[in-house]
């Protein structure tokens, strides 16, 4: 590409062959999706029976006013748990999520494993806090956190897209983040320059 111009024409695909395109190269989308090195978080919900799972679908949307969002597979147990009003705070919808640290891979790797314990003993050997305004589980020591209220929710195929107003948020002292790329965790020192 030169001064914005693409190198040549690319082919237009027909909307009736992308299907077909992406699901015999499902191996390849996801290696080119797997190029872009992202952020790992735990991402949690609920006060009395928390869950929670390693995301790396996350990002900032906005400052003015704060948010967030998440995209959370709709299968996943913390799913339903994120869009159900709670006991406590009726009409509450929220979510808390962890920025992790490169230290913090087996946490990371915890919260994927799909034969973890769940119920009462998901977060027994995890050190967390309970958020102010959510009591959904802030992972101890993260790089930063944050705690969110449901905004919306939007489709995003097989993933639920859950924005978040940031409630509250803080960070952790500098140091080396948790990337995930290529398939494999790996760790991001800070600039010394």
């Amino acid at each position: 590409m030169v001064d914005g111009q693409a190198d040549g024409p690319r082919p237009a695909l027909a909307d009736s062959a992308l299907p077909a395109l992406l699901e015999n190269n499902r191996r390849e989308l996801r290696g080119a999706l797997g190029s872009f090195a992202t952020g790992i978080t735990v991402v949690t919900a609920g006060r009395k029976l928390p869950k929670g799972m390693t995301a790396n679908s996350f990002t900032s949307v906005s400052l003015d006013p704060p948010l967030v969002l998440v995209c959370v597979l709709r299968s996943a147990a913390l799913h339903d748990l994120v869009l159900e009003e709670h006991d406590l705070v009726p009409e509450e919808k929220a979510f808390a999520v962890s920025v992790l640290y490169a230290a913090q891979e087996p946490l990371a790797r915890r919260f994927a494993d799909r034969g973890r314990p769940r119920g009462a003993r998901e977060f027994e050997a995890v050190e967390t806090e309970p958020g102010r305004h959510t009591g959904a589980p802030l992972v101890s020591g993260a790089l930063a956190w944050l705690e969110c209220a449901l905004e919306a929710v939007h489709d995003g195929g097989d993933h639920s897209i859950l924005p978040g107003a940031v409630l509250d948020a803080g960070r952790g002292p500098d140091g080396d983040a948790l990337l995930f790329h290529g398939g494999k965790f790996h760790r991001l020192a800070p600039s010394t320059v």
